[in-house]
């Protein structure tokens, strides 16, 4: 395939709305439709309230898609290179026009000179992580101009110098949005916005459960106003954690008791998990300057010195009371009242609602979360949170065989986006 150039691709997002048509007129491969969530109607004069929606999708990084080919040996060669995935990537970004989007394995070179410049042509302000060490890829967080702007973009890396849990390069990315109509202007609100993609390796529950601490402390220290209210949550991604596992559980729940738990079942991506080790407290080292509340105790801890000859973090930061709550306890809690956006299961037959499909797996590892308004919720008290209205239907493992799994000729990742909308009541 010859190489398009980066302005080829702005003309390509400019005319999107022409192929779109074309798009939604073939009859689709896989049927999904919106689901109605709420019937609360607010009033026609009730300014105070702010919609809007939320796009998570994990985009299949082209280098990644080369370097683990034995997962698509199912698929239609043809529909594998990238600037075929590209249309219809796009394609699918402009059918749907969230007004967030929470993108995952997000190639950096296809970011910088096609992706990015194709979105800014569609009317979103885009912000990045790649990840670190050498990988190719990295979370982007990207949002319609005319709806939101910026507040602070806080980017989020895992890895953490000489300690052997936290040394994988796995990312996550943070951004404050201020709506930008529906409001009152002298009202502080915001809504932290969250992406992440968790290490995949079912075998490594602890590190999963330590990457996820660091984004619930990071969330927690952005989504909160100096008196203590907290603005409301999406929290984005990748979590290569299956519904109602542990790991999951704990995000919708606030807790979990894990001492004594088969790390390979943590996140149940496995149903014979092979990490038979079991977890212990603390998962993760007190220099991690995290506690059990998933909170940055004081301030995070710095990096190593490069003069220190040991490589370690400094612990000179830690009080007694951390050390000991961090040594004698077997649980895990967080206070965002997280909720899933999507029910897992399908109507009316309850087969499990799948977000991934490829050679190997076929499962829901991908989600929106949310933190839910305190009006319906009441022990969200002293926080605003978000109204879920509808979402986009998922499909099943059967109807994703018909179509050949994932990728295929209409469909370019091995994962579908998820697509939900909200309504903020400022």
């Amino acid at each position: 395939h010859q190489r398009l150039t980066s302005s080829h691709f702005i003309l390509v997002a400019l005319k999107l709305m022409q192929v779109s048509n074309l798009f939604s007129n073939l009859s689709s491969a896989l049927q999904r439709h919106w689901e109605s969530c709420s019937s609360d109607l607010h009033a026609p004069g009730d300014t105070a309230v702010f919609d809007f929606s939320v796009m998570s999708y994990n985009i299949l990084s082209q280098q990644l898609l080369e370097d683990n080919a034995y997962l698509y040996q199912h698929c239609d060669p043809s529909v594998l290179p990238w600037e075929y995935r590209l249309h219809n990537l796009l394609a699918e970004i402009q059918q749907h026009n969230a007004d967030i989007l929470c993108l995952q394995e997000v190639q950096e070179d296809h970011y910088e000179n096609q992706i990015k410049p194709a979105l800014q042509a569609l009317g979103y302000r885009c912000e990045y992580k790649k990840r670190t060490g050498k990988k190719p890829d990295g979370c982007a967080v990207s949002f319609k101009t005319s709806r939101f702007s910026l507040l602070s973009s806080n980017p989020v890396e895992f890895f953490r110098t000489g300690d052997s849990l936290l040394d994988r390069d796995n990312v996550g990315l943070v951004v404050l949005l201020q709506p930008n109509h529906g409001i009152n202007q002298s009202n502080p609100s915001f809504i932290c916005v969250a992406n992440t993609h968790l290490l995949y390796n079912p075998r490594r529950g602890d590190i999963k459960l330590a990457q996820l601490a660091i984004m619930l402390a990071e969330i927690n220290r952005l989504s909160r106003l100096p008196d203590g209210q907290v603005n409301p949550v999406v929290f984005c991604g990748d979590f290569n954690s299956a519904p109602w596992s542990p790991l999951h559980s704990f995000l919708t729940t606030g807790c979990l008791r894990y001492s004594g738990m088969q790390i390979g079942i943590v996140s149940g991506q496995e149903n014979s998990p092979r990490g038979q080790r079991l977890l212990t407290s603390p998962i993760w080292s007190p220099s991690l300057g995290i506690n059990r509340q998933c909170q940055y105790e004081n301030k995070p801890a710095p990096e190593p010195s490069p003069s220190s000859p040991t490589g370690k973090l400094n612990k000179a930061v830690f009080t007694p009371e951390l050390r000991k709550t961090l040594k004698t306890s077997g649980r895990l809690f967080h206070s965002l009242k997280l909720q899933s956006s999507y029910q897992h299961h399908l109507m009316p037959d309850g087969r499990p609602e799948i977000t991934t499909c490829h050679s190997r797996t076929a499962l829901t590892v991908d989600y929106i979360l949310y933190s839910p308004d305190f009006v319906t919720l009441p022990s969200l008290a002293g926080g605003r949170g978000l109204q879920l209205l509808g979402r986009l239907s998922l499909v099943g493992q059967a109807e994703l065989e018909e179509v050949n799994g994932l990728p295929n000729h209409r469909h370019s990742s091995d994962h579908l986006p998820l697509l939900a909308r909200f309504r903020f009541r400022c």
